[in-house]
């Protein structure tokens, strides 16, 4: 049994004081949202809490799946890398960038790449040589391997412009990720793919889209998955992607660190328990959501699948 644990969408606080020559961007609108509003929402003690629950879970394994700043303040990308660590080992956490991680364009060195050792590929080629090389272009996606569990990450994010979030795979990476997950396949692992935008094409507005869903979708279709984990719309998703040789589970997963606020739930995190069954693989799946009551987690729900 391999217990992989997922949560999203933490925006860390408090925001980091921002120089007035960082806000003469799309920055300001993040800041005036975060200030008039949001700092209400995603709150510390509460990913605190969820940390320490976490913790007692004891996971073999921790996946994020993106958004982990608030405005891409180059101290936000410090803090997050901080926050990380308290998580666990590098090898032990695995993470994905999402729109807020890319809310303007930021140097790797100073931004996204500070997180490199939880996003650095462990699987080899035929040749030896690391799948994909770190770096800003080539880093995506990732392949961590643990056990009969491949943890996949991509990357969804790009700056976009005012009151929009969407995001784009890109070609490139599409191509790389069918290459891999047949690969894995033919070994016969578990393949967890983690990504920040949903990939469902009609389940978001057109501004806080993923671009190329159908197209990620046709990738899974053809090659196969046994898991996609995203964040993004700060909601509990339960879905299936269909049409391939078995149905695809899809989990999403609320803030890490939101009370409830208008139609969007409390924090919440899964727990994927994930085991070997005769001829496929089997899924428990443990919701751990907040108590409003308590400021704890609390068990929120079980549900089982065979793939």
């Amino acid at each position: 049994m391999f217990a992989l644990a997922h949560l999203s969408d933490p925006h860390l606080a408090p925001l980091p004081r921002a120089p007035l020559s960082a806000l003469a961007n799309k920055r300001f609108f993040g800041w005036l949202s975060w200030t008039r509003r949001r700092h209400r929402i995603h709150r510390p003690e509460v990913l605190a809490a969820l940390v320490d629950d976490l913790r007692a879970q004891n996971p073999d394994h921790i996946a994020v799946t993106g958004d982990l700043t608030n405005i891409a303040l180059e101290a936000e990308f410090q803090q997050a890398r901080d926050w990380l660590q308290t998580l666990g080992e590098p090898d032990q956490v695995s993470v994905v960038p999402g729109n807020h991680d890319a809310y303007v364009r930021v140097p790797w060195e100073s931004s996204v790449g500070t997180w490199q050792a939880f996003m650095t590929s462990d699987q080899t080629g035929n040749d030896g040589d690391a799948v994909n090389p770190v770096g800003e272009n080539s880093a995506f996606p990732f392949v961590r391997l643990r056990g009969l569990v491949a943890v996949i990450g991509l990357t969804t994010a790009h700056p976009s412009p005012p009151f929009c979030a969407y995001g784009t795979l890109g070609r490139a990476q599409l191509d790389r990720l069918a290459e891999q997950l047949r690969r894995l396949g033919e070994e016969g692992r578990f393949r967890a793919v983690l990504i920040h935008h949903p990939p469902a094409p009609a389940k978001m507005d057109w501004r806080k889209r993923l671009v190329d869903a159908e197209a990620f979708r046709e990738v899974l279709v053809d090659q196969g998955a046994e898991l996609v984990l995203h964040g993004h719309d700060h909601t509990l998703e339960t879905s299936r992607i269909e049409g391939g040789a078995r149905p695809i589970p899809v989990f999403g997963v609320p803030s890490a660190s939101a009370v409830r606020s208008r139609n969007k739930p409390a924090a919440h995190y899964q727990i994927h328990s994930i085991e070997r069954r005769s001829g496929g693989w089997r899924i428990r799946t443990t919701d751990r959501g907040l108590d409003p009551g308590s400021g704890t987690f609390r068990d929120a729900g079980h549900r089982e699948m065979d793939l």
